[in-house]
């Protein structure tokens, strides 16, 4: 195997590790109330208060990193993920466990922009794509596999014994990216002040690019929130089936973001516009499919794999857009998916509840058109901005 290859496959450990953290919670969210005495309810913030913290610190984070040369910026902040996850194993409170929390998701989101980074510069121009779709592909893993393992070694022991897993895990890949990343990628070249990054959220393809995938997170989530209400109490499959269900669906989106490597290897943004007519005419088809589960399940099969198709043409539109007239804020435009993702995530989720409370799971399909039409339309009108910006370029 190539260097680079093994180089690929650690950043793709990378993102399973982070993955593992940031799902495992859910899969044992009982135990950890039952263990630390407190309701479900209350273990179940821990879910949303990682996210708010990953989307608030990862810019602020970045943005303090990005003035250290690339290597040992991530190494640091592995360390801290590592005694993060470390103590969240070690809590017999919840005010320890919580803090432990926030902790790891104060540095996840900037751990996943230096990952990116690597990716984009160590990579060969023509597999860039495909890399950085591995490295979305290694969360995904994350959930299909890292979710129930971690869930089953709870089920044996308890739910401390599998955050000590993903401690020797983290461990095991810090010692990785010592051997096998490279120390010459110093910090961005030009300004790195905050006023020098920043001015990247003032150019339009970014800020359309961060609309497109607002929406687009927005669109899954305002139906993906209540999968499981979904799937038993609206199409009637039974709990044991739940688990198959979830693991085809997983796989889906596995597969999903393989296609999005592909189709960001092949005229990106471009391609777009044509996977969300289809989503649009899925979503919009989901509540009258109700009344059939095999052809509704088909459906969310579908969506699984196409929904998130955006992810690597986004990612390389803003990497590539920084490198070009940027480059001091090419961090920044790493981090810009994981940022918007998890506010769309937050959209998505309340704007289900809402739809919840006036029409039922068999309406989650017509919020969710909505934002997918919304990117549909913020797509367009990027393809049409980046071309007359290359038009400019040329003359």
């Amino acid at each position: 195997m190539s260097k680079y290859r093994w180089q690929a496959s650690v950043l793709v450990l990378v993102s399973f590790m982070l993955g593992c953290n940031e799902f495992m919670v859910v899969g044992v969210i009982s135990d950890i109330a039952k263990s630390l005495q407190v309701t479900v309810a209350t273990a179940g913030y821990l879910v949303t208060i990682f996210a708010i913290v990953y989307a608030i610190s990862t810019p602020i984070v970045t943005l303090f990193a990005n003035r250290f040369d690339r290597f040992h910026a991530l190494m640091v902040l592995m360390v801290i993920f590592l005694i993060g996850n470390t103590a969240s194993g070690f809590a017999t409170s919840y005010g320890w466990f919580l803090a432990s929390r926030l902790v790891t998701a104060a540095v996840a989101g900037t751990i996943e922009s230096l990952i990116t980074l690597f990716a984009y510069d160590l990579a060969p121009r023509h597999k860039r794509a495909s890399l950085i779709s591995w490295i979305a592909a290694g969360f995904s893993i994350a959930s299909v596999i890292g979710l129930p393992i971690g869930t089953a070694i709870s089920t044996a022991t308890s739910w401390h014994m599998a955050f000590h897993l993903i401690s020797v895990l983290s461990l095991l890949t810090c010692l990785a990216l010592i051997i096998m990343l490279p120390r010459h990628l110093a910090k961005a070249t030009g300004k790195s002040s905050l006023k020098g990054q920043l001015v990247l959220l003032t150019d339009q393809r970014i800020i359309l690019g961060t609309l497109l995938i607002l929406f687009s997170a927005a669109a899954l989530y305002a139906y993906y929130t209540y999968i499981r209400p979904l799937l038993t109490t609206g199409l009637g499959f039974s709990t044991t089936m739940l688990n198959w269900l979830l693991l085809a669906l997983g796989i889906m989106n596995i597969l999903g973001n393989r296609l999005s490597g592909f189709v960001a290897e092949r005229h990106g943004l471009r391609t777009l516009p044509r996977f969300y007519l289809i989503d649009i005419v899925l979503l919009l088809s989901l509540p009258l499919a109700m009344t059939t589960p095999l052809v509704a399940l088909n459906i969310l099969l579908v969506l699984g794999l196409i929904i998130t198709v955006l992810n690597a043409p986004i990612q390389i539109h803003f990497l590539g857009v920084a490198e070009a007239d940027y480059p001091q804020a090419t961090l920044l435009a790493s981090s810009l998916n994981a940022i918007f993702f998890n506010i769309g995530i937050s959209i998505g989720s309340a704007t289900a509840a809402t739809v919840m409370a006036h029409g039922g799971l068999s309406h989650l399909g017509y919020g969710a058109a909505v934002f997918s039409s919304l990117a549909l339309i913020t797509v367009i009108v990027l393809n049409r901005v980046v071309a007359h910006a290359k038009c400019e370029t040329k003359q």
